[in-house]
């Protein structure tokens, strides 16, 4: 079977298993595995973090940006451009105003300039599926993956996920970035031995 078919059949069990968590238990393991990040060597090393916007069958990234606000850190969050189809860093400064909601139910900054891709520490990435190892499978759109090829980024990819987003295997294409680590809320997974607590 082709691999881009293999990953049409993987998201679509994965979506099915998240939609059996209640709102009290993605609540719960959202606020677990945010727990287990912001207490990372790697979060509390980084001066610059780049979290996605979530959306409700997501880990909730609003306590991740509380928390670097509070310790003094610069939050951004990617505007997508659909016609380059590539992502821009932007800083913000709310959860709440400043941003608008586009293409498939994505919340992203209305306006800013984009911060240089060397200056960002860590990436918070969403996903469909995530394997311990690093591997990631997302929307299918490759937005992230083009991002984290940049050869300007230096920084740290790091997966956040509910544990029923985890699977043993994932195929993997030519233009499959594999992440950092892995935080979900059973604990953090790092795939590069070079990483701060591995």
């Amino acid at each position: 079977m082709p691999e881009a078919n293999q990953k049409t059949i993987i998201r679509k069990s994965l979506r099915e298993k998240l939609e059996t968590l209640t709102d009290a238990q993605r609540h719960a393991k959202s606020h677990a595995a945010c727990a287990h990040l912001l207490a990372s060597p790697e979060f509390q090393a980084a001066s610059v973090i780049m979290i996605y916007l979530s959306t409700p069958g997501e880990v909730d990234t609003a306590s991740v940006a509380l928390k670097a606000w509070q310790d003094g850190k610069t939050v951004l969050a990617p505007k997508v451009s659909w016609e380059q189809r590539h992502m821009l860093p932007i800083e913000i400064n709310s959860l709440t105003s400043g941003l608008t909601t586009s293409g498939p139910g994505i919340r992203e900054p209305v306006s800013g300039n984009p911060i240089p891709l060397n200056l960002i520490d860590l990436v918070i990435v969403p996903g469909v599926g995530f394997t311990r190892a690093g591997q990631r499978i997302g929307r299918g759109m490759g937005f992230y993956d083009r991002f984290l090829a940049e050869g300007e980024f230096m920084g740290l990819s790091c997966g956040l996920a509910f544990e029923e987003q985890v699977v043993e295997n994932l195929p993997v294409l030519d233009h499959d970035i594999p992440l950092s680590m892995l935080v979900t809320d059973r604990g953090i997974w790092r795939s590069s031995p070079d990483l701060i607590g591995a």
